[in-house]
């Protein structure tokens, strides 16, 4: 089930575990008007992911150590307000579990404190060995992988 709500983005999994972390804007990611620039908010999405795994016991040093690499197989960013120089961000990242064969995280970055929707978007993820070949990634994994309840 999902929660349809258009002023915040696209659909997002009611049961996808979400983890939110907060960062700040710095100069050099900002263009001569002051403004993002729109490449900064991937960016943003792999500090988020990155985070995401981490607070599940998933540092991405393990996943290599295990021989399991997660490459971007697909990204899509929808922007509705401008970031800004030194402005406070909070980055909300949430999986998708009706996504089978992959792995896809949904992104919402909001303006801190007043959670004003500035992008939202996802990026999906292969599972490949080191040599890039796509794997079935192992039990120990999709276990710590899914939601861990519905308040998650």
């Amino acid at each position: 089930m999902t929660s349809p709500n258009a002023m915040d983005g696209p659909p997002v999994p009611a049961a996808g575990p979400v983890e939110r972390i907060e960062c700040r804007v710095c100069y050099a990611d900002t263009d001569a008007m002051g403004i993002v620039y729109y490449a900064r908010y991937l960016r943003w999405f792999e500090m988020g992911r990155t985070e995401w795994l981490r607070t599940r016991g998933i540092p991405y040093q393990d996943l290599e150590h295990h021989g399991i690499r997660l490459p971007v197989s697909e990204a899509h960013c929808q922007y509705r307000a401008p970031a800004r120089y030194d402005q406070r961000l909070m980055i909300e990242t949430r999986t998708d579990p009706s996504v089978r064969g992959s792995l896809r995280f949904d992104y919402r970055i909001l303006a801190a404190p007043t959670d004003e929707p500035l992008a939202v978007g996802y990026t999906r993820h292969a599972f490949v060995d080191h040599d890039y070949r796509v794997i079935r990634p192992p039990r120990w994994l999709r276990i710590k992988l899914a939601p861990r309840g519905p308040t998650d």
